[in-house]
This record gives C-alpha cells, structure tokens and sequence, in this order.
C-alpha cells in the first residue's frame, strides 16, 4: 500500500522578458523515487515524515510555472489555486526559481508548494542583478564559482535546503548549451580543446562548476535534493561542442533528465511541430543514461495569428499534440511543466504563452491534461528515519 499525496481544491529563453494544509490519502500501487514492483508496508505514510517521491512507472507528472514575476519566485497559493481550477487539475510539480543575486533559500515558496501536495521544482542560476540575457558573466561567473569564492553563500542555501526537509528538484543553471545565460560555455573557451579533461573547455568549464555546487550542497547534509541537468532541447549555437554530452557532470550528480520545448515565442517565428522540437533532442538526452527519468521541464508555445499558407500550426493544435506525444511517443517522460507567461515585446506585442491565451488554447489544454496518465498527484514512499545524534 502506498499513498498518493493530493490537495483541495523576460522574454524567456532564445529570447528574455525582464521575465494550507489540507491532506487527504488514497491508496496507490507503486512507491519509491525509482520505478518498483512491490507494494509498500500498509503503514500511514506522513508527508511531513522523511519521504521521497516515486517516479511513475505509468503516466506521468503534470507540472506548471505559474508566471511568479520578473524574478519567477512570487509563488502564492492563490495563484497556484486559481492555475488548477482553470485546467482542471491539480499539478504534482510546481516550479519556481533561485536566483544567486537574492542570496536567499526560498523556504516560504517551498513551504507553500509542499503543504499544496506538490514537488518543489527549482531553477537555482548563478545570475546577478540586473537578471538581462546575452551580456555575459557576472559576479558569479563559473570560474568564481569553481573558485570557491561563493561557497558560503552555497553552503547557506544548502542549509536552508536540509532544513526545509521535503524533497525537492534542483536544476543548476539551465540551459547551459544555449548562448543566452551567463553560464553559457560560450563564454568559457567554447571550442577550445582542454586536453587534460579530454573536452572542449566551455562545457568543461560547466561540468566542474556543476560539480562543485552538488558537492558542497550534499557535503551539509540536504540529501531531500534530486538534481536535474537541463538542457535546451537545441543547442544554440549548434555544433558539436555546444551539445548536451559535453555538458553532462555524470550520472553520480544526476537524478533527472530535463529539456525545455518551446514553440513560437515572437510573431515573426514559425512553431514546429512537436516531432520537430523533440525527436532528436530526446535522443540526444536518452543516451546520456539508459534509465534515468526524463522531464520536459518547460515546454509552452505562444498564441499569434496566422495567414493561410504560412509553416506551423496554432496554439490548440500545438497543445493537443504535445500532451498526447509526451506520453506516448516519448515513453522516458515522466514529467511536464508547462510554462504559463506572457511578456510585453519592445515592439509593444504581446508574446503569450498562457494556456489561457484563448478559448480553444485553454480548452486543448483541459482535455488534453485529463487523460488519467497525465498524474496530477504525487505518490509518495516513506523513508527509514535517521537515528539521532
């Protein structure tokens, strides 16, 4: 018997927009954080006990950020309340993020989704103030970081981590194989050769930064923590040292497998299929490791008019296809979290990647999230505790 945790009722990338506790337990089938066979002991599981959430064995997660301000942290329960009444369902994982330049846990955020009967999911990114795409490193470049100079503030966060207790995902700096964030080993050598480490020095550069923070993080002790590499579904620029394996830290730092899935973000962009956005980079990320989860941990395209005979396909059709092809075309899929923003564009439009950016969007979106493989509960396994000191 095992119990499922459920609750009551910029622009963003290749571009950037300066961008209670009621608990009710249903018996479930499969417990622990990876896939198992076996029912758990029939005990009363306490999701404020030492737990660790399962990885389905069938369906999958169903996640949101929920457009939480310029800084992506403003989480509030009404916001997350409101987000699950309009689809339809309440959402396993909610995402938030962590900027370096706050120098802070975010312990409330965290609280807040957990008590909802959600994973936290973090974006933690070595950015500082002011949070502005395509400028390059900042104080907390990853040679700084490789350095040393930041341990204590790593060291803090990683206390306010074990603290905090629950479990939780962290994503370090993500989307390193694009060129728009700081930690982009664009910036750090590229495609000079590190004959030493036997790879191109900019992801290298990455990788030892990667390894550096999970290192000191698990040093104080925040073992709640399950880590993801997240990776941009292409690499940008697309060459051969940019791609994913260059980046990888390895499998001993590695929980999760994440991609971010955008369609069209600008009018003056097509929106590709989902095959098109997913088939290679599924492959590429599927090789890293033969069986650790994979989580599609933003995906979103925008809502903008289109003329008869123009490439690409609207919203709702975008939609539909995607909540059916991560489930079946993509069987490692174990997780989505759609990003719900919108952002104004210098030119006064509006990019909208809301799922409520019309009608049929929405719609497409509720139907879509209501097959029964698309879980919006967590199932949890208790842990043995720990002796005291």
């Amino acid at each position: 018997m095992t119990f499922v945790i459920r609750s009551s009722l910029f622009f963003r990338h290749s571009s950037f927009v300066i961008r209670h506790l009621s608990l009710v337990f249903l018996f479930g089938t499969c417990v622990g954080f990876t896939s198992c066979k076996k029912a758990a002991s029939p005990s009363h599981i306490d999701p404020n006990g030492p737990v660790e959430v399962a990885v389905p064995e069938h369906g999958a997660y169903t996640g949101a950020f929920m457009d939480f301000g310029d800084e992506e942290d403003d989480v509030t329960l009404e916001m997350i309340e409101d987000f699950e009444q309009m689809v339809g369902k309440h959402q396993a994982i909610i995402a938030s993020s962590s900027y370096w330049g706050e120098q802070t846990f975010p312990t409330a955020n965290l609280n807040v989704v957990w008590r909802h009967g959600s994973l936290p999911l973090v974006f933690w990114s070595p950015w500082d103030k002011p949070y502005v795409q395509n400028r390059g490193p900042d104080k907390f470049s990853l040679n700084d970081i490789i350095a040393g100079k930041w341990d204590a503030y790593i060291d803090k966060w990683a206390d306010g981590a074990r603290e905090f207790a629950h479990p939780m995902i962290v994503a370090f700096g993500v989307e390193m194989n694009g060129d728009w964030f700081p930690w982009s080993g664009t910036f750090y050598g590229g495609d000079d050769w590190d004959d030493d480490a036997d790879n191109w020095k900019g992801p290298e550069t990455f990788r030892c930064a990667y390894r550096h923070v999970v290192d000191r993080v698990r040093a104080r002790g925040a073992t709640n923590i399950k880590w993801m590499f997240h990776a941009n579904n292409y690499s940008y620029p697309l060459d051969t040292w940019n791609f994913s394996p260059a980046y990888y830290p390895g499998p001993d730092y590695v929980d999760w497998l994440g991609l971010s899935v955008y369609g069209q973000q600008f009018k003056d962009e097509p929106n590709p299929d989902i095959t098109s956005l997913l088939d290679w980079p599924y492959q590429e990320l599927s090789g890293l490791d033969p069986n650790k989860p994979i989580m599609i941990a933003e995906w979103a395209t925008g809502e903008f008019p289109y003329q008869p005979g123009e490439p690409g396909i609207h919203k709702p059709e975008w939609i539909k296809q995607a909540l059916e092809l991560f489930r079946t075309r993509y069987p490692r899929v174990k997780a989505a979290v759609y990003w719900h923003e919108r952002w104004q564009n210098v030119d006064q439009t509006y990019s909208n990647l809301r799922v409520n950016s019309s009608v049929e969007s929405l719609q497409a979106y509720r139907e879509g999230v209501a097959n029964p493989d698309w879980l919006g509960n967590l199932t949890l396994r208790a842990l043995p505790k720990s002796e005291p000191k």
